[in-house]
């Protein structure tokens, strides 16, 4: 499955209302609704401009945290969705309706799930906050097109191969001061006492909020994290700091000492650095497990892969299944390494079957799985994993891909062209869209098939609509 890696860069963050002004939700003639149809349509841009990392392992283990979080705020008329944004900016940021958005090198950089935890805190007290409703209400000079905008150029930045940083991210934790809706001193200040208050009240150690400020400081602005370098001349950071350890300095000493619960966040850290990092830097980081960490084992397998050192990939993967033969992690990496590498596909299915029995929600384990019946001949199998998955994620081109292609092998060619005009709608390209929801509509005969192309249709006006809105 294709992992969504997408750079977005805006830091547009949403609103408090308090349980009154959750109903009224009136800021001039902006309601609440209003800002939740912003919220969608935002994360719609976001998704079809750039792909975000879909891998359940890692999603469901940061949509953990916010709701963590979330859990112990009064009641809230959002969801706090979240998204894991592929890229190695240390970033994250919420947007209208609450939408949370994470940026992989914010989770490969820190030290421990405090810290993650306490810049999730940060981004979720702005949304509490109002910071946004307030702009909105005096000025409301935020449009889904100027999101658009700051989007578009930092993804133009990162095509021409440049940082993509600086002035053009905006957002709290790293912001640009000639972004157009960067905090204020007091907002960043409400942001880092009420954050502080929700790191603890989710039951982290309080040190997590200041240590996430400490490692954005450590990093090199001008280098590959890509941090912007609005952050690295803040006048106001080391001040921040100062009072973040004063504030913390006062709290009961169980409450500082609390224990780091770290074993979740090191995995879902060891993987990203596996898939995604810079090998080097990995393979320094994998060395330090030695030969009796089964996770760092799994991540120099994962890297050999990568290098196509098929043999020392294997012998790592054999070595991390010794150690653990019932991880559901490393049973599926070792699945995918055998089906993808040309590696005994019976292994592979053996494998997959046994990670997707200790972890029957990892569709990203199901693709593959998938693929194999698939290519074993088992069409129908294969059919039903891979409808499996597009409901976790149903705007995956790859799997679209995939299906629509096997549904065509047995001669199902209405259904198989309109997945493949899915697959080319969700990466945005119209003219093959278009090229194959004409052949759709000429394959199809039943009324159930003439109904999924109705239907295609309408999603797909519903899709450009927001787009024209966005110019």
């Amino acid at each position: 499955m294709r992992l969504r890696s997408v750079m977005a860069a805006v830091c547009m963050v949403g609103m408090l209302f308090s349980p009154v002004q959750a109903e009224a939700a009136l800021f001039g003639d902006f309601t609440l609704q209003d800002e939740m149809k912003m919220g969608r349509e935002f994360e719609v841009l976001v998704k079809s401009t750039m792909p975000i990392i879909e891998d359940p392992v890692v999603h469901d283990y940061v949509q953990g945290v916010v709701d963590r979080i979330v859990k112990t705020l009064p009641p809230q008329p959002y969801k706090f969705p979240a998204n894991v944004v592929l890229h190695n900016s240390l970033n994250a940021f919420a947007a209208p309706g609450g939408f949370v958005f994470v940026f992989s090198g914010l989770i490969m950089h820190l030290n421990h799930e405090s810290e993650l935890a306490g810049v999730l805190s940060h981004e979720i007290a702005h949304v509490t906050q109002r910071h946004i409703a307030g702009r909105l209400e005096r000025g409301r000079v935020i449009s889904l097109a100027s999101l658009l905008g700051v989007v578009a150029g930092v993804a133009a930045g990162l095509s021409g191969g440049g940082n993509a940083g600086g002035a053009a991210m905006m957002g709290s934790m790293a912001a640009g001061s000639s972004a157009m809706l960067n905090y204020s001193r007091l907002d960043e200040d409400d942001a880092d006492r009420f954050g502080l208050r929700y790191l603890v009240n989710a039951g982290y150690n309080p040190q997590g909020l200041g240590g996430a400020f400490e490692v954005l400081k450590s990093q090199d602005w001008g280098g590959s994290s890509a941090v912007p370098t609005y952050l690295s001349t803040h006048p106001d950071l080391d001040v921040r700091l100062s009072r973040l350890r004063a504030d913390i300095q006062t709290m009961p000493a169980e409450l500082r000492n609390r224990k780091e619960d770290d074993a979740r966040f090191l995995r879902v850290k060891a993987l990203l650095w596996a898939r995604h990092g810079d090998a080097a830097h990995a393979e320094q980081i994998f060395a330090g497990g030695g030969d009796k960490d089964a996770v760092s084992l799994m991540g120099r397998g994962m890297l050999a892969a990568r290098q196509n050192r098929i043999r020392d990939a294997e012998s790592f993967f054999q070595s991390a299944l010794r150690l653990a033969p019932d991880d559901a992690l490393i049973l599926r990496e070792a699945g995918i390494f055998e089906y993808t590498k040309g590696g005994d596909i019976n292994r592979a299915r053996r494998y997959l079957e046994k990670a997707l029995r200790l972890y029957p929600g990892d569709f990203y384990g199901l693709f593959f799985y998938a693929r194999i019946l698939d290519d074993s001949g088992d069409r129908a199998g294969a059919q039903q994993r891979y409808r499996e998955v597009l409901r976790y994620v149903p705007e995956d081109s790859e799997v679209h891909t995939y299906y629509g292609r096997s549904l065509g092998a047995v001669n199902r060619l209405s259904e198989g062209y309109l997945h493949l005009a899915y697959a080319s709608l969700y990466v945005n390209d119209q003219r093959k869209a278009d090229n194959w929801l004409e052949k759709a509509k000429s394959a199809a005969r039943s009324p159930q098939e003439k109904n999924a192309v109705k239907d295609y249709e309408k999603k797909a006006a519903e899709r450009a609509k927001i787009m024209k809105e966005a110019r």
